[in-house]
C-alpha cells in the first residue's frame, strides 16, 4: 500500500495538519489571524523547526481568504484587492526594497488549461513600464516604477525548466525583485478558488499535485522572490473525504444521533476512523482504478477571469504609487 500524502501548497493548511496531528500549537509555527474588509487575514511564520514539520520553507505566509473571490461582485473584488496590495507593500517592505527598485512579475502555468492559466491571465492585465524607462525615461510619470512580464510557459510545451528560464532572464535583465504568480493546489474544498497565498520563501512549481520542478527562491535566482497562488485544484480522493463527511453530518442531523455507535452501526468500522486514515482509505481505492485525479470547479473559466483581474489590480497598486484610479481598472461595470 503506497502511503498517501494530503496535496497542499498552503503553509496555512500544513500548519493546521502539523497542529492536529501533534495535538498543540507548535514552537516552529506562529500564526495570527484579523478581519479587514469581511476578509480573513491569516499571517503563518515557519522557522527551521516548523519546515520540519511542515515540509514548508522557512518564511512569512500571508493568505487572504474571502468567499467572495469565487463570485462576480465587482465591489467585493475591489475590497479583497486592496487588502492583497496591502500585504503585498508588507512584502517589498520587508525585502528593504525602494519605490523605484525594478521588478520581474512571472505569470506561471499552462495558458492552455483553464486551471493553470492563473498566471499568464494575470500577466496579460499588469501595467508594464520597463521599457519606458529605458527607451523614453523623461515621458515616465513619477510613482511609478520598472515593471517588466513573461509567461515562460511550462516545460512540457518548452522543453526547458521554467526556473533555468528566468534565471537567465534575471541574469540578463537583473531587476531588483521577482513576484511570481502561479495555481497552487489546496486539501479543502472550502479554501478552493477563495484563498489568496503569498509568501517570501519561493515556490516550487507542481509540488502540490506531486509534480515537482525547479525551486525558485532568493536562494535560487540571488534576488527577493514573494510568491502569489490561488488555489484552483483539489484531488479526488479529498473530494470523496469531504463529500462522506457532508452525508454523514447530513444523517446525524437528520436522526439526532451523533455518537460512535451510531456510526459504527451505519459505516461499519469506517465510521471509526479519524481523517488521515479515511484519506488513506479513499486513495488506496482510488489510485488502482486511476480515478484520485486532480480536479476543479466546473466554473473555473469565470474564476479565473475574476481572480486574475483581483491580483493584477492589487500588483499594479502595489508597485505604483499612483492615484487608485489609475492602477484599479478592471472592476469597473
Amino acid at each position: 500500500m503506497e502511503e498517501w500524502s494530503i496535496r497542499t501548497d498552503l503553509a496555512l493548511e500544513s500548519a493546521l495538519i502539523a497542529e492536529e496531528k501533534h495535538g498543540s500549537k507548535l514552537d516552529g509555527i506562529m500564526s495570527k489571524e484579523e478581519q479587514r474588509e469581511n476578509t480573513l487575514v491569516t499571517t503563518v511564520t515557519i522557522n527551521e523547526e516548523g519546515e520540519r514539520i511542515t515540509g514548508k520553507r522557512p518564511g512569512l505566509y500571508i493568505t487572504v481568504e474571502s468567499e467572495d473571490l469565487r463570485g462576480s461582485d465587482s465591489s467585493r473584488h475591489a475590497a479583497i484587492s486592496r487588502v492583497l496590495a496591502e500585504e503585498i507593500k508588507v512584502f517589498i517592505e520587508s525585502a528593504g526594497l525602494s519605490r523605484d527598485a525594478s521588478c520581474l512579475i512571472a505569470g506561471l502555468g499552462n495558458d492552455h488549461v483553464t486551471p493553470d492559466s492563473l498566471g499568464p491571465r494575470v500577466t496579460d492585465r499588469l501595467i508594464v513600464t520597463n521599457h519606458l524607462f529605458k527607451l523614453h525615461p523623461e515621458h515616465v510619470q513619477e510613482g511609478y516604477r520598472p515593471v517588466s512580464t513573461i509567461s515562460p510557459g511550462v516545460m512540457g510545451m518548452t522543453g526547458i525548466e521554467t526556473g533555468d528560464i528566468l534565471l537567465g532572464l534575471i541574469e540578463r535583465e537583473k531587476p531588483d525583485f521577482l513576484i511570481v504568480v502561479d495555481a497552487l493546489a489546496s486539501r479543502s474544498i472550502e479554501r478552493l478558488n477563495a484563498t489568496i497565498q503569498m509568501t517570501d520563501s519561493g515556490i516550487q512549481p507542481g509540488a502540490g499535485i506531486g509534480n515537482r520542478r525547479k525551486e525558485i527562491s532568493r536562494q535560487t535566482a540571488g534576488i527577493p522572490v514573494i510568491a502569489i497562488g490561488i488555489p484552483t485544484v483539489i484531488d479526488a480522493a479529498t473530494v470523496t473525504r469531504d463529500a462522506v463527511e457532508l452525508v454523514m453530518k447530513h444523517l446525524e442531523e437528520k436522526s439526532g444521533h451523533d455518537d460512535e455507535n451510531w456510526k459504527q452501526a451505519f459505516l461499519g468500522n469506517i465510521g471509526l476512523l479519524d481523517e488521515d486514515e479515511k484519506r488513506q482509505l479513499i486513495s488506496d481505492v482510488l489510485t488502482p482504478a486511476g480515478l484520485n485525479m486532480i480536479v476543479t470547479p466546473k466554473e473555473a473559466d469565470l474564476f479565473i477571469h475574476g481572480a486574475a483581474a483581483v491580483i493584477a489590480s492589487a500588483l499594479n497598486e502595489a508597485l505604483h504609487d499612483r492615484p487608485p484610479e489609475e492602477t484599479r481598472s478592471f472592476f469597473a461595470g
